[in-house]
């Protein structure tokens, strides 16, 4: 279900799905469809995909938390997915970024991006 909210509500909700310990949220711009991030997360490890457009979407390279070879499983919309840790943030360090996007609407800061 698709909400608009600003960055307190967000934090809100957040903070709630972490109590339930997984989540996916879909963070965008006010009137803007692209670019838009998701965040999904499973305990402390959390995953950001990019969407550029509707044709371009990209990994955002993880912080060192997981072992490269190692894999977590996140929420990715209604589903379970799988990603090496390349991909895996610290969910704080995720959190930080998404602040970071919402702040300056630009996704370029946050990291390096893998495209799919």
């Amino acid at each position: 279900m698709e909400k608009r909210s600003g960055l307190a509500a967000l934090s809100h909700r957040l903070a709630e799905l972490r109590r339930h310990g997984q989540g996916h949220l879909e963070v965008g711009l006010p009137d803007r469809e692209y670019p838009l991030l998701t965040v999904g997360f499973r305990g402390n490890h959390a995953v950001i995909h990019l969407f550029r457009n509707a044709d371009q979407v990209f990994l955002l390279g993880g912080d060192g938390t997981v072992d490269s070879i190692a894999e977590v499983e996140v929420p990715v919309i209604d589903d379970a997915a799988v990603f090496t840790g390349d991909f895996v943030l610290d969910v704080d360090q995720a959190w930080d970024r998404v602040r970071s996007f919402v702040r300056t609407g630009s996704p370029r800061r946050l990291g390096q991006w893998w495209e799919l």
